[in-house]
């Protein structure tokens, strides 16, 4: 057992110790895709909403150093016939690659760190089989598959961590890339060398032109989660039994944390909001918490064409069209107001509709953090007429009439559709 190969259950077994909701049934369809050209997965999702939960219940169910199966029992993927089929088989190579770019004290040695922490204990494991002076991880894999006739499956948490903390330096991206290339890209060396891939991050995997940097991933994500959309969140059921369980009322609940909507589950709710809601007894905003918070006004601020417009419209319970189609599923390759738009559905900031092409803010909860990044002095107008709409509301549900007449004189009449 070690930090990256075979790193064992504990993860999951922490998680386990807290209110778990039931996702084991991810497990079946990675199973369905082991060792068949399906075997590899890209699962993006906003922060806090259980990327790294999925990914060390993943290492827990197949890493062969443990027995998991108690961890298992009663679960929804013991009732599954694919159950006992690959149940601790196979060596896992775990990478979160977050914890790789938090830790360095350069980050263009992130690449080069990942490759020489993992070939260390692959040596370890595997002595004898690994070409003593080799650095490229692929070729150590390779080396060890097609030796003693093992294969792995990698599960990569954060995988987008770079293209996001390094979103300037082309060489660091272009580097990572090759490395997951030399893993992933297909062929009788991939073949030979990985039973099954699951990767997941915040942004889809990385677009150049109109081609994905590994086009064998199925990719599943915000605008498309297919089979997945009800392991992107909580369902509404889901929530209905927590609030029971800590008799907590559904109808705020819904109010604050719902609205993510796709075409198999109609509603999925922030995992994370719900989860703090029924800790600390108090349902509120938990969204500023994360980090991605302060990037938002970055975001809102950029000098695109209607993207202002798109906003108020939004924050006035509106929906408005987006194309997807252009976003390069990164945070610095926007040419218009359609790729600001669709980083803010990957990020869980908006929500998407995909029958009908159309975006909107999710819930209560978000709307604030709209409301509190547009509240600053560059919002002009639209900032304002927030405070004063606040104020309208104060004042009717008070009664007060002479307050909501100065209240109503005070909102710009362009903004003033958009608050009443």
């Amino acid at each position: 057992m070690g930090i990256y190969l075979n790193p064992g259950n504990k993860g999951f077994q922490t998680i386990l110790n807290g209110t778990y909701v039931d996702k084991t049934g991810l497990i079946d369809f990675i199973n369905r895709t082991v060792n068949t050209p399906q075997k590899l997965t890209s699962f993006s999702r906003p922060r806090r909403f259980g990327k790294s939960f999925a990914a060390k219940m993943l290492c827990a169910y197949y890493d062969k150093s443990c027995d998991s199966r108690s961890l298992f029992e009663g679960l929804e993927i013991s009732k599954r016939d694919s159950f006992e089929k690959y149940l601790n088989k196979y060596d896992v190579i775990y990478l979160d690659v977050t914890w790789f770019v938090s830790t360095t004290d350069d980050i263009k040695k992130v690449v080069n760190d990942i490759q020489r922490s993992v070939i260390s204990e692959l040596k370890s494991e595997f002595s004898g089989y690994v070409p003593e002076n080799e650095r490229s991880l692929p070729r150590v894999m390779t080396a060890i598959a097609s030796k003693i006739d093992r294969r792995f499956i990698v599960i990569i948490d954060e995988w987008d961590a770079l293209f996001r903390e390094a979103k300037d330096d082309e060489m660091i991206q272009k580097e990572y890339v090759q490395l997951l290339r030399g893993l992933f890209k297909g062929g009788t060396t991939t073949d030979e060398t990985i039973a099954a891939a699951y990767m997941t991050g915040i942004l889809p995997i990385k677009k150049y032109g109109t081609e994905s940097a590994l086009t064998d991933f199925q990719e599943f994500s915000m605008t498309a989660p297919g089979r997945l959309a009800k392991y992107i969140g909580f369902t509404e059921d889901e929530v209905k039994n927590l609030c029971d369980e800590y008799q907590m009322d559904f109808d705020e609940m819904q109010t604050w944390y719902d609205g993510y909507s796709f075409s198999r589950i109609k509603h999925i709710y922030n995992p994370n909001s719900v989860m703090k809601a029924l800790r600390e007894e108090e349902i509120q905003n938990y969204w500023t918490q994360t980090e991605t918070f302060e990037s938002l006004k970055e975001y809102i601020g950029m000098d695109f064409d209607g993207l202002k417009d798109a906003i108020v419209k939004m924050l006035g319970g509106e929906r408005v069209s987006v194309r997807i189609s252009t976003f390069q599923n990164d945070i610095t390759s926007f040419k218009n107001k359609n790729d600001v738009l669709t980083l803010l559905i990957h990020l869980g900031y908006l929500a998407y509709d995909l029958t009908k092409r159309e975006t909107y803010i999710p819930n209560f909860e978000v709307a604030e953090a709209f409301e509190d990044a547009v509240s600053g002095q560059e919002w002009g107008a639209v900032g304002a007429a927030l405070s004063d709409s606040e104020r309208l509301l104060d004042a009717t549900l008070a009664k007060d009439a002479e307050a909501v007449a100065e209240a109503l004189e005070q909102i710009p009449v362009p903004c003033l559709r958009y608050f009443l």
